[in-house]
């Protein structure tokens, strides 16, 4: 372990569910690759959401987390067939998640999901590449969960067409 993880990590914001994190993916990057060496920022760089790759990593947080993205994607797709079809199917993720709410709800729940599970895979981690990845991951979810503010909408949506007023 360095002591660049040291300075790094501890200039970073807290990030929590739902709030703004104070700092994008590409700002966070850019900073990392002040401290890190090119090995280590390129395993961030490798750390993208929903890639559900199976080749390793060299970093065990990040070779689990898209484990469970593949495991949960494939299981997700499933349950929704089943949905269609009129049948159960038990799965290993909460089905409250994908039943209850409309489709943003639903969408906000399983990036919370997938929060929350970055939060468990991390558990024990604070300066070294494994929480810097987590981290990045992390700010992935809540630079997405951003996109579905309606101001902000409402706002790209002017900017695109140039019309006032509200969608309704």
């Amino acid at each position: 372990m360095s002591d660049r993880y040291f300075y790094l990590v501890a200039q970073l914001p807290a990030l929590r569910f739902g709030r703004e994190p104070g700092l994008t993916p590409e700002g966070f990057l850019a900073e990392a690759a002040k401290w890190l060496g090119r090995s280590a920022l390129e395993t961030i760089r490798g750390a993208v959401l929903f890639d559900r790759s199976d080749e390793p990593t060299g970093c065990s947080l990040l070779d689990r987390f898209r484990a469970f993205e593949r495991a949960f994607r494939t299981e997700l797709a499933e349950w929704r067939r089943a949905r269609r079809e009129g049948r159960d199917l038990r799965t290993f993720f909460p089905a409250s998640l994908v039943r209850e709410g409309d489709p943003l709800e639903v969408e906000r729940a399983l990036l919370r999901y997938r929060f929350e599970r970055l939060e468990e895979e991390e558990w024990g981690h604070h300066f070294d590449l494994e929480a810097l990845v987590a981290y990045y991951l992390k700010l992935q979810i809540l630079a997405r969960l951003a996109v579905y503010d309606a101001a902000r909408g409402l706002e790209a949506y002017r900017s695109l067409t140039g019309r006032t007023g509200t969608l309704l």
